[in-house]
């Protein structure tokens, strides 16, 4: 009986890892259409465009859910999202949540500014949706090793509502007392932890 069970199980594990070779390839196929903009393994190196390795999967997902939606509207993500399905959103959720996330530059060119940053951050109590390390959980993205310019502009349009969606309203109220020096600090001391 037992070999019976175990021929079974390989006969049905054969049927299934093509299947999953396949979607591997299929999803790697959308992700390289994120690549253009988001970098080679979700780490971007283009101005105002953020980093996607790491962030949490439920995070990306929802991002890709408000894109299609039009609840958040960015002129290059509406034509890309249009067509994805509610797997293919799962699906680039989860590759990019298991790539490896940015790391931060070797050494902070204003320790100053990063020290201004990290008071600012307790005292809007980041901490306590990203998590004590900014690394973000669930639907809350992870801040740290962030691109500073695009954190930046994250929290101008947070600040002036016209980025919303979702768990966003959080983060209006976060960002709305915020100076601008503050935007500044706390951006800096993100993508430098």
């Amino acid at each position: 009986m037992r070999k019976l069970l175990m021929g079974m199980l390989a006969v049905a594990l054969v049927g299934v890892l093509p299947a999953r070779a396949a979607d591997d390839a299929a999803i790697k196929e959308k992700a390289a259409v994120c690549a253009g903009c988001h970098g080679e393994s979700g780490i971007s190196q283009t101005e105002n465009i953020p980093s996607l390795a790491g962030q949490p999967d439920q995070y990306i997902q929802w991002q890709l859910v408000f894109f299609r939606a039009g609840s958040r509207k960015n002129e290059q993500m509406q034509p890309i999202v249009e067509g994805l399905s509610n797997e293919d959103i799962r699906s680039l959720g989860a590759y990019f949540a298991a790539l490896t996330p940015p790391k931060a530059p070797p050494q902070d060119d204003n320790p100053d500014l990063s020290k201004k940053g990290a008071q600012a951050a307790v005292g809007r109590r980041c901490a306590s949706c990203h998590t004590d390390s900014f690394a973000g959980t669930k639907a809350v993205a992870r801040i740290a090793d962030q691109r500073e310019e695009y954190l930046v502009k994250a929290l101008h349009d947070y600040k002036s509502s016209k980025r919303v969606g979702g768990g966003q309203a959080v983060m209006a109220d976060v960002a709305y007392p915020l100076s601008d020096e503050e935007i500044e600090a706390l951006a800096h001391y993100l993508a430098h932890l």
